[in-house]
């Protein structure tokens, strides 16, 4: 979907991006304890089961507010997260620190690839600006379902409860290398997750470091990697707000291009609800589009690589595992009339258009509100849920490159949904942004 001109590459643009330290609400360990505690995953993979299981760990929990609950006698939901947010900075579990700092931040984790990797960034607070050329660039279109939650949150809270995760441009390091000396320190704090990724956090008011970070990050243009609908949910509420203040400002965690942790993994297609004409689409458009090779079950999962798409197949009918690649690349560009180059070459790019929208004739409703199509991040769900019989096709990608990621973004152009899966997320509640 295009959704303006071409414009420069991130980068090139004039300067615009205004990042700052802030004056951070946090949690006090000395009231509720380990933060690990109190820290949950991003709000959007957490389910009831593990709701609960976070809530029994402290009731100070990160998601009693980020997901909260509606009360018996008609208490709205987010009334309950606003009033239990200013409970606790009156009880002195949230406190807000007196003067601003940045965050230098790493994860060490292990992804899905079995690799282990640490990637380093920085929380900031960053001025909202509409998305274009030498400001915010999003990358995936996004939902109007969760705009609207997160905003009735934002409107009772009046903070930012869990930071976006964004790209900037800096080969020469100069950030992290401002930031690096506070890490031979103790981390302000140290966490360990579920899934093994430590997280470490350190809190800094050095000067030179803040403005030599400032400096830096002057000349970028900033590429939303995750929470395109919290920025659009700030922005909405900032103009509602009206005037200056602390609400034309989000809460952003920002990794350089060039980090060598910084890593994007596929996220897998799976298709429901496909009847016997629908099959028949399917298949045609397979074999008329792609050359097909019948190929052991744990070799179906592409390999990262350049070239035309190339996709891992298997049915729950047959449960003969395929890998496809695009006969010829004029197939895509005949698809894709009016898009860049680099849209044309990406993988989710064609695949919708090829086989999402062009034989299954889904519509962008449709894809943004999954029916008929499911997400997996990893090959094993995939085949599992399809050799279950739960869905009747997976259709298995290959990550997209973050250079592609950012050539799409900087001629104005939005990938489809779940086209990136940065990995690992960040945690909520380490830090919040006070929006008044």
């Amino acid at each position: 979907m295009r959704v303006g001109p071409s414009q420069p590459l991130l980068g090139s643009a004039p300067a615009m991006a205004d990042v700052q330290p802030l004056r951070a609400l946090h949690y006090d360990p000395g009231t509720v304890g380990s933060l690990a505690d109190v820290t949950s995953p991003p709000y959007d993979v957490i389910d009831e089961e593990q709701r609960e299981a976070l809530l029994a760990r402290s009731p100070f929990n990160v998601v009693a507010i980020d997901l909260p609950k509606a009360q018996p006698g008609g208490r709205d939901a987010y009334a309950v997260a606003g009033d239990l947010f200013e409970a606790w900075q009156l009880q002195g579990a949230v406190v807000r620190d007196p003067q601003p700092a940045l965050w230098a931040h790493t994860q060490t984790y292990t992804g899905p690839d079995g690799r282990r990797r640490t990637r380093k960034g920085f929380f900031c607070r960053v001025k909202i600006e509409g998305y274009g050329p030498g400001k915010v660039r999003p990358h995936e279109r996004t939902h109007p379902g969760p705009k609207e939650d997160r905003l009735r949150l934002m409107r009772t809270t009046r903070a930012n409860l869990s930071p976006i995760f964004s790209l900037y441009s800096d080969p020469a390091g100069a950030a992290w290398s401002a930031l690096e000396p506070a890490t031979n320190e103790a981390p302000w704090t140290e966490i360990t997750d579920a899934d093994g990724t430590v997280h470490r956090l350190w809190r800094v008011v050095d000067e030179g470091a803040i403005a030599t970070v400032e400096a830096t990050t002057r000349d970028v243009e900033l590429l939303i990697a995750d929470g395109h609908h919290r920025y659009e949910t700030a922005n909405t509420y900032a103009e509602e707000i009206g005037g200056d203040g602390e609400h034309r400002y989000v809460l952003m965690c920002l990794v350089a291009l060039e980090d060598p942790g910084l890593t994007v993994f596929p996220t897998h297609r799976l298709l429901s609800g496909l009847d016997e004409q629908k099959r028949t689409a399917l298949r045609e458009a397979l074999q008329r589009d792609f050359e097909m090779e019948e190929v052991p079950l744990e070799q179906v999962a592409p390999q990262p690589g350049d070239g035309p798409l190339q996709l891992g197949y298997i049915d729950s009918h047959h449960q003969k595992p395929y890998r496809l690649t695009l006969s010829d690349q004029a197939i895509a560009d005949a698809a894709l009339p009016g898009f860049s180059d680099a849209y044309r070459r990406l993988d989710t790019g064609v695949l919708e258009a090829l086989i999402l929208k062009g034989a299954l004739g889904m519509s962008d409703e449709d894809i943004s509100h999954f029916t008929g199509l499911f997400y997996a991040r990893s090959t094993e769900e995939a085949l599992e849920l399809v050799r279950s019989g739960e869905y009747d096709a997976a259709l298995l990608m290959r990550p997209t490159p973050v250079s592609q990621v950012r050539d799409i973004a900087a001629v104005g152009e939005n990938m489809p949904p779940k086209s990136t899966f940065f990995y690992p997320k960040l945690l909520t509640g380490l830090l919040f942004n006070p929006l008044s």
